[in-house]
Formats: structure tokens, C-alpha cells, sequence
């Protein structure tokens, strides 16, 4: 125990947990994290426990170590959340909160049973039940970054997955004008709090940009998208962090997805908000008042640098500091793979076409597509 500070265990060690230590060591928190390698990111910058959250002993054995258990992801059993839960440890989201977004099918029932907006939806385990297409298929479960999603035109597209997955979500197309991404956090006490609405950029399902606030985004809309990411926190009882996918329809929302932690739509508020999202992760769970989520300017945007040809990633800081000294740039210091997320660049200002195209640039001489 630090100065008094409760010990807070992190389950996971990759980039969501590396961006969450500036945040507790400025808080004073005593941290642990448990990580499945010593190459993850955290694992580079943090003392941590080496082990597989999947073996129930090893999960306990860290947990009793800890007063508070959090997640950096959702992959932990379910089963085994429960467990650590009925020996009376503080896990927080809880496991049934945690289930909505580890299992799409349950997220779906759930949400429908609360009267929260949709895509048409249907579980189905044979293409023959599928009457029009094209659709989108969901994997139940271990889908994330655009995996476990398929848009199928076909019966026999349908059947090749099925095959693989088994059952599936079959979900109805939405033409959708653009999609958009909140920030929500809630505290034991229930005390909540909202970021402002950001659009995000997709391509092969992978979002590479984030705008906040979104831009053209009407009062209504705006608050609609708060509406909805209160109501789901309400609904599961949260405890933490989440990000609420949306679509976007002419200002009629859907809901796509959740994320019950710090996501990727939210790491423009490092720099972009009062509070980050990772703090008020950090603040919510140990039930600490919760910070203020304005904004720090009237823009923050924020575009992931992706693997590609190029792995050293140091040396472009020479160029793009001389070049841009306001830009920010986060390394998670990952091994470079083409398409893998290896960290972002963010920007704030009051111009918004020049934060875009000074993103997108360093963006680019990063991963290599531009050498100036």
C-alpha cells in the first residue's frame, strides 16, 4: 500500500494498461498488472506479475494481492470473474456488467429487454434461417478491431462461416451516415459522467481516426448519443469506463457495439479533455469523485498508426517534433506487424482541417508512406 492509497490490480498489460500509469502514479495508487508476456506493452515500462489470466489459480493468486481487480480487455472467463467474485473480491465492471460485452448475444437480449435502440437482430445457427441479404454476421463472442464480423451477400458466404462460428448474430444493414463513439464512467456511488460525442473513421474495420467532438453534430443528437450511453450504464449498473459504439441515421442512433474499459475512441481525452478516459477508469473503480470531462480545446483529434514496413518508430520523432512541437505522439511499443495498432498521434486547436491534416501526416511518415 502506497501513502494509504488502495492496491489496484490491472488484468492485461497492453497499451490500455501502459496508458493507464501516468494516471495512477500520479495519483499515488499502488499499482499491479498482471500480463501474459514480458514483451506487452506495460511489461516494457512496469514491474509486473508474468501469467495466464486464463488459469483460474493464477487469476486468484493475483487477485489476492490486490483490493480492487480491473480489466485492460474483456477476455477473461466469465466463469472465472464469478469466482473471484463470490470469495468477496472487489471486481469491477462486475461479471454480470462485463458478460454485455463479452458475449454479443446476451448484449443484444439485454439491451432489447431495456427498450435501447438496435439494429433488427436474430441468433441463428444455419444460413436457411437468414431470408435477406446481404447481412452482417457477429461471432458471439472473441470478436474485436473488425474480427468476428462479416458482411455476407450470399447463402453460401453465410454457410462458410457458420461453419467456422457455428452460431451467430445475424444483424440487418444499416445505412448508416456515419458512425459515432461515447465515453461514459460510473462510480459505486453512482456518480456519471459523459465525454463529448466523437465520430470515428473506419477502413477494413479498423478505426484510424477519431474527430471530438464530432463534428455538425446537432444539440438533439448530442444528447440522444448521452441518453443512450447513461441508460446502458444505468442498465448494466457499470462500474468504470465504457465506450458506446453508435450509428449514426439522419440523428436517429444504433447501437453497435460496448467496450467495458478505456477504448480506442476515447484516447483523444489524454490530451483533448480535463480528465482521461484512463484517470477517470482509475477513479471510477476505486469509487474516487470523478473528474471533469471538458474539453481542453475546441477540437482534439486523434489517427492510429498502423504496422506497415517501417520498425523503428523513434527516429521519426526528430522530423515530426521539429516539425509540429504541439503534436503528441503515443508508442506502445509493440512489435511492428502490418495492420496491427501500434500507437496514435493526437492533436488540439481550434482549426479543424489543419489538426487533420497534421495527424494524418505524421501518421503517414511514421508508418512509412511519406518520407517528408
Amino acid at each position: 500500500m502506497v501513502n494509504g492509497s488502495p492496491r489496484l490490480g490491472i488484468i492485461g498489460a497492453g497499451q490500455l494498461a501502459q496508458m493507464s500509469l501516468a494516471p495512477a502514479t500520479a495519483l499515488g495508487i499502488d499499482l499491479r498488472i498482471l500480463a501474459t508476456s514480458a514483451t506487452d506493452s506495460a511489461a516494457q515500462f512496469f514491474p509486473v506479475t508474468i501469467g495466464d489470466f486464463r488459469d483460474f489459480e493464477v487469476l486468484q493468486h493475483f487477485a489476492d494481492q490486490c483490493d480492487v481487480i480491473t480489466f485492460e480487455h474483456e477476455l477473461v472467463p466469465n466463469g472465472h470473474i464469478r469466482r473471484l467474485e463470490e470469495l468477496g473480491k472487489a471486481v469491477r465492471p462486475s461479471s454480470k456488467a462485463l458478460l454485455h460485452a463479452q458475449d454479443k448475444l446476451h448484449m443484444r437480449t439485454s439491451f432489447s429487454d431495456a427498450g435501447l435502440p438496435q439494429p433488427a437482430w436474430k441468433s441463428i445457427l444455419n444460413a436457411s434461417e437468414i431470408e435477406n441479404f446481404p447481412v452482417i454476421l457477429k461471432a458471439v463472442s472473441g470478436g474485436y478491431d473488425g474480427r468476428g464480423v462479416r458482411l455476407v451477400s450470399g447463402i453460401s458466404e453465410a454457410q462458410a462461416v457458420l461453419a467456422d462460428w457455428g452460431r451467430a448474430l445475424c444483424e440487418e444493414v444499416i445505412p448508416f451516415d456515419r458512425e459515432l463513439a461515447i465515453m461514459v464512467a460510473r462510480s459505486p456511488h453512482n456518480q456519471i459522467s459523459t465525454w463529448a460525442p466523437t465520430e470515428t473513421v473506419q477502413r477494413d474495420g479498423i478505426c484510424i481516426e477519431t474527430i471530438s467532438p464530432a463534428p455538425d453534430l446537432d444539440e438533439r443528437t448530442a444528447l440522444l448519443a448521452q441518453q443512450i450511453a447513461l441508460a446502458i450504464a444505468e442498465h448494466i449498473q457499470l462500474i468504470g469506463v465504457m465506450a458506446v459504439e453508435l450509428f449514426d441515421v439522419g440523428g436517429e442512433l444504433f447501437i453497435n457495439e460496448i467496450a467495458l474499459r478505456p477504448h480506442n475512441s476515447g484516447h483523444w481525452t489524454i490530451e483533448g479533455s480535463v480528465t482521461s478516459q484512463f484517470e477517470q477508469h482509475i477513479r471510477a473503480v476505486l469509487d474516487l469523485p470523478l473528474g471533469s470531462t471538458a474539453l481542453n480545446a475546441k477540437w482534439a483529434v486523434m489517427g492510429n498508426v498502423l504496422g506497415g514496413e517501417k520498425s523503428d518508430l523513434y527516429r521519426p520523432y526528430l522530423h515530426l517534433f521539429a516539425r509540429d512541437p504541439e503534436l503528441k505522439i503515443h508508442n506502445y511499443g509493440k512489435e511492428v506487424r502490418p495492420g496491427r495498432k501500434i500507437g496514435h498521434v493526437s492533436a488540439i486547436g481550434e482549426n479543424l482541417d489543419a489538426l487533420r491534416a497534421r495527424v494524418a501526416h505524421a501518421v503517414d511518415y511514421i508508418s512509412g508512406k511519406i518520407s517528408e
